[in-house]
């Protein structure tokens, strides 16, 4: 039986934070090794990245994501479509590194210009290809507990909680937000833990009567300083997904998360930063997800229509 909530709050010590930026960079040192080991075999991990709309943001994302799989020995491929790119030119092209045999993993950036049906075009992704998890195929198969390639800031938030040596199962979870990217996928996550689940959203009446009664809580809203003190139950787990960029007394731009953290660090058991907590985690976990894409590829080499 999982007894750390307990412990932390008799104890009122103030919060363990995670450093997600350590934990990001073991899980990248581990995903070079597969790299290497996958090049070993004959087998190169390419990961295309495909830019729609502002050519001068493109660059600045491009050079960022082609820093970040060198380092893990990734070979990294960008495709840029002007802002008038129709969702035909969108499909060609991902219909082509669908069937280039070469390219192991595709990442659609987002946002996609308006016109655009965004989920239309990640359906068009291979799911052998889908780093980031987003193809339905692949949320649909999270939904029976095996998805080819999950979505990856659920992942973080999942190996975050392994860090933390904090067991799921029989916990009082509640999950604010019911996101795609990670509200929903997290509480499948943690159904599939066997935690049980509450998912709160815009239309929940009264947000502190669940979220005060949470041993896990998960928050991915969007909103700057959502979850206070208040709203959190003493030694409780606290992860942030949110990020928010804000402007200080000032006049400094910076991030900051969903959780009030000075406030909430003197109350929860376990708390991530922001920055530095969910966020390297999701990035080193992408880069992990296109080395396995690859390794799936080569053991299971039929893909699903799309």
């Amino acid at each position: 039986m999982f007894r750390w909530i307990e412990d932390v709050a008799s104890s009122m010590t103030a919060a363990t934070i995670i450093d997600g930026r350590s934990l990001g960079r073991r899980i990248k040192e581990q995903t070079a090794t597969q790299v290497r080991e996958l090049a070993a075999q004959g087998l190169t991990v390419r990961l295309d990245a495909v830019m729609v709309g502002d050519p001068e943001a493109g660059e600045i994302y491009a050079r960022s994501q082609r820093k970040r799989c060198q380092d893990v020995g990734i070979d990294y491929h960008l495709h840029s479509l002007g802002a008038d790119a129709t969702e035909a030119n969108i499909r060609a092209m991902l219909h082509g590194l669908n069937d280039d045999p070469a390219v192991t993993g595709i990442l659609l950036n987002l946002p996609l210009p308006p016109q655009i049906d965004t989920p239309a075009m990640q359906y068009c992704i291979d799911p052998y290809k889908d780093v980031e998890g987003v193809n339905p195929a692949n949320i649909g198969l999270l939904f029976y507990g095996g998805p080819i390639i999950a979505p990856c800031t659920a992942l973080a938030v999942m190996e975050i909680l392994k860090e933390a040596k904090v067991e799921p199962r029989g916990m009082n979870a509640v999950v604010v937000g019911q996101g795609g990217i990670a509200g929903k996928p997290v509480s499948l996550f943690l159904l599939h833990e066997m935690a049980t689940v509450t998912c709160c959203h815009i239309a929940t009446r009264d947000l502190k009567v669940h979220t005060r009664n949470a041993d896990l809580l998960v928050v991915a809203v969007g909103k700057a300083g959502l979850i206070g003190a208040e709203h959190v139950k003493p030694g409780a787990v606290v992860i942030d997904v949110g990020i928010n960029s804000v402007t200080g007394a000032d006049g400094k731009r910076g991030v900051v998360g969903d959780v009030a953290f000075d406030e909430v660090r003197e109350v929860a058991g376990v708390l991530t930063p922001v920055p530095g907590g969910v966020g390297p985690v999701t990035v080193a976990i992408l880069l992990r997800s296109a080395a396995e894409a690859a390794a799936k590829q080569r053991a299971r080499p039929r893909r699903l229509e799309s």
